[in-house]
């Protein structure tokens, strides 16, 4: 009886203890959560390339030109992201600004495969110098002090307008619509109220089409594409500093092939326009111009021609990274 009564209350014993063990197990506190990933973030980079060409024009007078960009980015949800960005680029610019330095912010919103991209943008150009557009006394044009018809003509010429600020700003709106890993198609517009402090209007919207290669097209870790780009820009009237002068609209093309690896780029592309040298004259100044007869028109009596507008091969070789990628 007795080695019963100790087996019943070991039973119970072991029992009462197992169900300690199953409380305690059950009430322990759970393990603490991993912290939320931190919305805010950060990119930038920089890029070295042959010159410095927007929108078909070169910015850098056909010289190698630097890059270098930062940008704040907050993340409120997967799908919408807020940003605020400054850049700087080397230029050679006909009032001789020292550089160009950017301003710009927007929003990035996603839905599905359509990725749309608003904001503003400020194109600052410091230190720039005036030129009046004066004809000096003794030249072949013979009488002194007539203000030029043209916009701005180089300063190795006999007469140049250019004023000292050039910095003006634009809005935009950008759409990208992926259709797979390795096609995705762009629509965007831009929208000036004096295209460089001219006074004339301007409105440049493009297109571009981006492919990219399977990934088993080439060795691991590197990528390649090859996009192009069709854009016009619609200039309008300038103010009575250049003459009140029409401007000279213009359509642009690109297309260009690139690699990748890590956080690396190196893009080869190629530039032209519809602009006749004359017409490049008359929108950029360059300050080394050529003469000829042909290029004598309402807008440019001086009969100055630009390549600046030409066609041209540009090389750049980029890196871009971001704090949660890169640096963590």
């Amino acid at each position: 009886m007795k080695t019963l009564a100790s087996a019943v209350m070991l039973a119970l014993g072991l029992s009462t203890s197992v169900g300690l063990a199953a409380d305690l197990s059950v009430k322990a506190p759970p393990a603490p959560a991993a912290p939320a990933p931190s919305p805010w973030d950060v990119a930038f980079g920089g890029a070295m390339m042959n010159d410095y060409n927007f929108r078909g024009i070169s910015q850098s007078a056909l010289k190698p030109s630097l890059y270098a960009y930062s940008e704040l980015r907050y993340n409120v949800t997967s799908t919408l992201q807020f940003y605020y960005g400054n850049s700087m680029e080397s230029i050679d610019f006909a009032n001789r600004a020292a550089a160009e330095v950017d301003f710009y912010g927007g929003m990035r919103p996603t839905f599905g495969p359509l990725a749309l991209d608003v904001g503003g943008w400020y194109y600052w150009y410091p230190d720039g110098q005036d030129f009046p557009g004066i004809v000096p006394a003794g030249t072949a044009f013979g009488t002194p002090n007539i203000t030029c018809a043209n916009l701005f003509v180089g300063f190795n010429s006999a007469c140049n307008a250019a004023k000292g600020d050039q910095s003006f700003w634009e809005v935009y709106g950008k759409a990208t619509y992926t259709f797979n890993d390795y096609v995705a198609l762009t629509g965007d517009v831009f929208y000036d109220p004096s295209w460089l402090n001219s006074g004339a209007p301007g409105t440049y919207a493009s297109g571009i089409l981006k492919l990219t290669a399977p990934g088993t097209w080439l060795p691991s870790g590197i990528g390649a594409y090859l996009s192009g780009e069709g854009g016009y820009y619609w200039l309008g009237t300038t103010d009575a500093f250049y003459g009140n002068i029409k401007l000279p609209s213009y359509a642009t093309w690109n297309v260009g092939l690139g690699f990748t690896w890590k956080v690396f780029t190196l893009d080869l592309r190629y530039y032209d326009t519809n602009l006749s040298k004359s017409n490049c004259d008359v929108l950029t100044g360059d300050q080394n111009p050529t003469f000829s007869a042909s290029n004598v028109s309402s807008i440019n009596p001086s009969g100055f021609g630009s390549a600046w507008c030409g066609a041209m091969f540009v090389a750049k070789f980029s890196a871009d990274l971001t704090v949660a990628s890169n640096l963590k």
